[in-house]
């Protein structure tokens, strides 16, 4: 089992050749991607999987699982970056899960993934149920030493505090 199961476990690709597509000859193989160790290893297994044509045209006809690669550019309709396996195994390696990165990604906006990579290290605080319990965090987390007696509206707070941070599907990160 190589490091790039855990991100790249789900992620399953429908390579054909652009002469079976003409032909109207659908071959049906869904390769997982963790299955291959890096780009070469897998474009080793396409070819010997279409070893029925002399020079084969891959063409990438579907593919599952894949958001995060396909908001970073890395995967689209005819297309797979050679980068995926590296990316894959930075995000395995960073400690953190696949959705954080997805999580930071809709927060931010397209940008490269070296500089998501940076802001998911910088910047993510944790997840939490709602903006009151992160924020109720923050300021019992000792950053602040309210004494216990003091009652505070959690939700005005939250609103307030809010502007300083972003949040996707339950994941927190400082602005």
């Amino acid at each position: 089992m190589t490091n790039l199961q855990n991100c790249l476990d789900t992620a399953r690709i429908y390579i054909g050749t652009y002469k079976k597509y003409n032909e109207s000859s659908l071959f049906e193989k869904w390769p997982n991607l963790s299955d291959y160790s890096d780009y070469d290893e897998l474009l080793e297994a396409m070819k010997e999987l279409h070893q029925d044509e002399h020079d084969p045209e891959f063409m990438l006809q579907d593919y599952e699982n894949c958001s995060l690669f396909e908001k970073l550019g890395l995967i689209e309709e005819s297309y797979l970056s050679n980068e995926i396996f590296e990316i894959a195994e930075q995000i395995n390696d960073s400690g953190y899960d696949l959705e954080i990165f997805e999580a930071y990604l809709d927060c931010i906006g397209k940008m490269d993934f070296q500089s998501i990579y940076k802001g998911v290290v910088d910047y993510y605080m944790g997840e939490y149920s709602s903006d009151e319990d992160f924020v109720q965090y923050l300021y019992e987390d000792d950053t602040f030493n309210i004494p216990n007696w003091v009652v505070i509206d959690w939700e005005a707070t939250a609103r307030s505090i809010m502007f300083d941070y972003f949040e996707s599907g339950g994941h927190y990160f400082r602005a």
